[in-house]
């Protein structure tokens, strides 16, 4: 019975989401804006919706197709070229913003240390899907689009862990540098060696068989398996499917997806991130709906303000190291960076992997889903207006 009902929820949740995306398709407003909209209204509406978000439900089943999609279409040759101020941005760029957030909750807040630091490392991540949705609607610079995405994906890592090892220096579990250092390098190195790992094995098998089916088939493992495999043994989940999605999406020299099969595998992995997605966001707007905003008006928006200006301190202080080089990157080009870091999914699923003995975990929870209610709504939808006033967009 609890399966069944499950299944009735699932089926309710992709009608919705179609709904949705053909009001927001005539209406020209972000996906994700409206499905968070239309969660919130599942969760005040006289219907029971028992599916709600946990860390399982997001590191098992949302985020090993959404990070593999994205990855999928990230072409080497580009991710080569950028790589310098990719690298720093991802790297750098998501320390900065977690030590400014931290500080700004520790000193405006008055949290502890510890909360404050945890805090700084799950938020510090971005999640560029309302953006790149509104990238598809219109046309924009290429290497605009290569920059929020693939330093997205590439901070996802870093910022996963980083909260890692916040959250085993807060248990006192790895206090000594070289404890720390072995764990990064465990989590980092392990998480792209199981990435690559699957990925070559499976396209391996990939490469005897011409059946599309079985290819796609083998992908959803590649996906998936690197995912949950890294994340089982204590390394990076996300860098392991990442990893792996850029050497299917590059696979072409290797010939273990047939040429053939190329544009099903893109078509086909476009339908499973749309789902991801459409669901995530559904269940984020119901949750938001839960939330006790009330209870901390304060923290919420020194939260939403130290966030901000975390972000653009480090895409604007970096950028600055890179002005007088190839990998330069134009102002207007900042402006997108810093307003188009939307946090999401990868946020939610950090916090509620916090101790539940964390003192004011219940406020760190409810403050990360005030910061990314307000990226997702607020941002999401003055992106297109920001575009144009920066004409980078016509009207």
């Amino acid at each position: 019975m609890m399966v069944l009902d499950d299944l009735e929820q699932v089926g309710l949740l992709l009608f919705v989401a179609a709904v949705v995306a053909i009001a927001t398709q005539r209406f020209r407003l972000p996906y994700s804006v409206g499905l968070v909209a239309a969660g919130i209204g599942l969760a005040v509406a006289p219907i029971s919706l028992d599916l709600k978000l946990s860390r399982e439900l997001i590191f098992s089943i949302f985020l090993p197709p959404i990070v593999f999609e994205a990855a999928l279409n990230l072409h080497w040759h580009d991710l080569r070229r950028n790589a310098p101020l990719l690298a720093v941005f991802a790297s750098a760029g998501v320390i900065v913003a977690a030590i400014v957030v931290a500080a700004g909750m520790h000193f405006l807040a008055d949290w502890s240390w510890a909360a404050a630091a945890l805090f700084g490392a799950l938020i510090a991540a971005t999640d560029p899907v309302s953006v790149i949705a509104t990238f598809k609607n219109v046309t924009i610079d290429p290497r605009l689009h290569l920059l929020v995405e693939g330093e997205s994906l590439l901070n996802d890592g870093t910022a996963a862990v980083a909260f890692a090892v916040v959250l085993a220096v807060v248990a006192g579990q790895h206090a000594e540098p070289d404890a720390i250092g072995w764990l990064v390098l465990r989590m980092v190195a392990g998480g792209i060696a199981c990435g690559v790992a699957v990925a070559f094995g499976l396209l391996l098998l990939a490469g005897r068989t011409k059946d599309v089916l079985v290819e796609l088939t083998l992908t959803t493992l590649i996906a998936y398996g690197s995912f949950l495999l890294a994340d089982a043994g204590g390394m990076s989940g996300v860098l392991a499917a990442l990893s792996a999605g850029i050497i299917v999406g590059n696979s072409g020299t290797l010939g273990a997806i047939s040429a053939t099969s190329r544009a099903s595998l893109i078509n086909y992995w476009a339908y499973v991130a749309f789902l991801a997605n459409s669901l995530i966001f559904l269940l984020i707007g119901a949750q938001i709906a839960r939330q006790p905003f009330t209870d901390v008006i304060g923290p919420a928006a020194i939260a939403i303000v130290v966030v901000l200006v975390g972000r653009a301190v480090a895409i604007y202080g970096l950028s600055a190291l890179f002005a007088w080089s190839r990998q330069r990157v134009e102002l207007r080009h900042q402006h997108v960076l810093v307003w188009g870091g939307l946090r999401g999914a990868l946020a939610l699923g950090l916090v509620f992997g916090l101790p539940l003995d964390l003192p004011g975990r219940g406020q760190i929870v409810t403050v990360a889903f005030a910061v990314v209610a307000f990226s997702i709504v607020v941002q999401g939808l003055t992106m297109t207006p920001l575009l144009r006033w920066l004409k980078l967009i016509g009207d």
